[in-house]
């Protein structure tokens, strides 16, 4: 996934698209002290595809739901989709919420 995202808005004219700007999009902090895998689906039975770094920030696009999992800021089965085909469990991500703050991925 792009930093840039292409959708359409309500109002807008047929067949035009808008692009929504990085700033509209946010970091979260994944928790401190973590290097924290990043999986190519939303759950623990997803292969792993790299590590994140301690101190690392992540952007999350959508969330979708998956294997419940214990972490620092609680267990949930929220998983954060932060690039194409790759998911970190939201229990490590300090989003400031137990619930969704993204839209759910299609």
């Amino acid at each position: 996934m792009s930093v840039d995202h292409v959708g359409e808005l309500e109002g807008a004219g047929e067949g035009e698209t808008v692009t929504m700007a990085a700033s509209a999009l946010r970091s979260y902090a994944v928790a401190p002290g973590v290097r924290l895998n990043v999986r190519s689906g939303p759950g623990t039975g997803y292969g792993i595809v790299r590590v994140l770094p301690e101190g690392a920030r992540v952007t999350i696009f959508c969330q979708r739901p998956g294997t419940t999992v214990a972490g620092p800021y609680g267990s949930s089965n929220i998983w954060d989709n932060i690039d194409d085909g790759e998911y970190v469990a939201d229990a490590y991500v300090n989003t400031g919420s137990d619930g969704y703050v993204r839209p759910r991925c299609s």
